[in-house]
């Protein structure tokens, strides 16, 4: 097997359990290497660290296949780390709408797949992983089947532009036969529609399934406005749970008319309204005006996608935050998310902690939470978990 050594000192993160080794950690690789070829990780000492990937094309230049050389790795590596995997999700229960592949986290480097009812959604972002694709998805599509969940089609969303950093092409469409490519889930009672061709990422947001959930118990009778609504998850929650009044609040036509579409599915329109504004704007505008609301959701999309970013992605989470705060009324409750990666749990409560003092509103923590347990938080890898979820209560002193 062809060999990269890397220099010394470095190959720390892989040694506490990482899974990448990245382009500057490199001191010898074999000229013969072709990317996508799967090659030995030497420490500075020749000890063996495992196999991987090697992509000359990206600054993650290794992924971690296995940790041990002895490994052989054909497809029957790979279908028994699909099923392992899939035991995993089977495990936890409820496969209607679930990630079945979580790249890393599963062992399966820059693979994603989802499942909406009666369709598979795969996302491939890795150089190595490329001719895998059909392999993971049809023995993921036998094992459903076999558990009584037909799968109608199968497409692939890999049109994320880190494929770009990979070398590879933006790519989507069918894997199996052509079929409609949208569907309906059900998500903690709710219905959703979902297009795999057309919707964000793969088609709808996951991870955030048990955390829509956890709202239902506050919301009762409530006055509620969910910002960045998008498919208007929170805000289709929040009415089902038995909320008095839903305002859903989002910048893209797009999403408002998606959202649309599912309070009509639910039935839901005599108490949830839609408002398609910039939420940066909309939120002053409402204290302008004299509004409050028992209830803020705030669910913003990732405000920082690299690293250089991050100063101005914590001037944003607590700008609305510290908008929000001014909006409930006491004994309100603020729900607030951040998917930013860069963003540590400490940055974002910090920014939090900040956004309350400027509003001179004191915070009593409800619930601390992270994504669903079908987007599972690998330890050691640095950038879980990347979802980080509170739900604070806002209370006057007297």
């Amino acid at each position: 097997m062809k060999t990269v050594k890397l220099k010394k000192g470095e190959g720390r993160v892989l040694s506490a359990k990482g899974a990448w080794v990245y382009d500057n950690e490199i001191a010898e690789a074999d000229p013969t290497i072709t990317d996508g070829e799967i090659i030995r990780i030497e420490a500075h000492n020749g000890f063996c660290l495992g196999q991987g990937f090697y992509n000359s094309h990206s600054k993650i230049r290794i992924r971690l296949v296995s940790r041990s050389e002895n490994t052989v790795i054909d497809d029957a590596f790979w279908v028994s780390q699909v099923q392992r995997a899939y035991a995993y999700r089977k495990d936890m229960g409820d496969l209607e709408a679930v990630r079945l592949i979580f790249g890393e986290a599963d062992f399966l480097p820059g693979v994603i797949v989802d499942k909406f009812h009666d369709l598979l959604v795969i996302q491939c972002l890795a150089l190595g992983m490329e001719s895998q694709k059909l392999l993971i998805v049809n023995t993921l599509k036998t094992l459903l089947e076999a558990d009584g969940y037909p799968i109608r089609g199968i497409y692939e969303r890999s049109d994320a532009k880190v494929r770009v950093q990979e070398g590879l092409e933006k790519v989507k469409g069918w894997l199996s036969e052509p079929t409609s490519p949208v569907t309906v889930i059900t998500e903690n009672g709710v219905k959703f529609e979902v297009d795999v061709e057309n919707g964000q990422k793969t088609g709808f947001f996951l991870d955030q399934k048990s955390n829509r959930l956890a709202i239902h118990q506050l919301v009762k009778g409530k006055r509620v406005l969910d910002c960045f609504t998008h498919t208007g998850s929170f805000g289709l929650n929040a009415a089902i749970a038995g909320a008095k009044e839903v305002t859903a609040v989002d910048m893209s036509e797009t999403a408002v008319a998606l959202a649309k579409r599912n309070v009509q599915l639910n039935n839901v329109e005599d108490r949830m309204s839609l408002v398609c504004a910039d939420v940066f704007e909309f939120l002053p505008n409402q204290a302008a005006l004299g509004q409050t609301y028992d209830v803020v959701i705030l669910d913003p999309p990732a405000f920082a996608k690299a690293k250089d970013a991050l100063k101005m992605a914590l001037r944003g989470y607590q700008e609305i935050n510290e908008a929000a705060i001014k909006l409930i009324t006491d004994g309100g409750y603020l729900v607030t998310a951040s998917c930013t990666s860069y963003v540590t749990p400490e940055l974002f409560t910090a920014a939090i902690e900040r956004a309350a003092r400027n509003a001179h509103r004191r915070l009593r923590q409800v619930e601390v939470r992270t994504q669903h347990w079908d987007h599972p938080i690998l330890w050691a890898d640095e950038r879980q978990p990347y979802l980080k979820f509170m739900i604070f209560q806002v209370v006057d002193e007297r």
